[in-house]
């Protein structure tokens, strides 16, 4: 285990791209609200590229049909566009939604090692709990923090700072664990190590470009790389 991963005793994750494959579940409810302005559709791939800054940006990329947002967006319209988002995608379930592979395993060999787990998200929080639970994750987490928790989302610290003065910790005992350049920049703005893990959504960049402290391609690399036995 490297100096920078000794004295970790809260590990926050992201959520999508780094716990789960949300991407059909939202591609879906981004078409159907698409569809219910009767303008284009979008892939599954294209959506893949959009996510990470959370819902406004997510729709407005959709309503650009690129992650650069046009200037001249039309607010009304993206106003009517997500109340129809998330309509579609509260109803529509999330079953199309998976978990990666070992991430149940990892997380409950670190909880069980005595690690404080937590959630920090860019998505909403009305969403976040129904997904954890659905998807058998709620047990393993102390906190969630969605991207409307707080006035700001990552990349801004406030999120990793909330939960660094709720448990009295110091910034070497905390890891953000997540697939994003917003994640690392979170960590790196709130002084805490990083694990960036190449698998989920980047914008088509690698996640090294970030230079994360430690990146892995498999979630149960963190065991490899952090002990499982809670340091004192």
């Amino acid at each position: 285990m490297t100096a920078r991963f000794e004295n970790i005793k809260y590990i926050a994750f992201d959520l999508d791209g780094t716990l789960v494959d949300s991407v059909p579940d939202l591609a879906e409810g981004i078409r159907m609200a698409l569809a219910d302005f009767n303008l284009h559709t979008a892939t599954d791939d294209e959506v893949r590229n959009w996510i990470g800054n959370g819902a406004e940006i997510m729709l407005k990329r959709a309503l650009s049909q690129s992650v650069t947002i046009r200037p001249d967006i039309d607010e009304s319209l993206y106003r009517q566009v997500r109340e129809r988002f998330n309509f579609h995608y509260a109803n529509n379930g999330h079953d199309k939604t998976i978990v990666y592979p070992g991430v149940k395993a990892t997380l409950a060999a670190l909880k069980d090692a005595g690690f404080v787990l937590g959630i920090v998200t860019n998505k909403p929080y009305e969403f976040v709990p129904e997904i954890l639970a659905d998807l058998g994750l709620a047990q393993y987490f102390t906190d969630v923090i969605g991207g409307d928790s707080l006035p700001t989302n990552k990349p801004d610290p406030e999120g990793l700072f909330s939960l660094r003065d709720k448990h009295g910790l110091t910034a070497d005992q905390m890891l953000m664990v997540g697939d994003s350049k917003n994640d690392i920049l979170a960590a790196k703005n709130a002084g805490i190590a990083s694990f960036g893990l190449t698998y989920g959504y980047n914008y088509g960049e690698p996640i090294s470009d970030s230079a994360p402290d430690s990146v892995a391609d498999h979630f149960d690399q963190l065991l490899t790389v952090l002990s499982t036995e809670k340091t004192a």
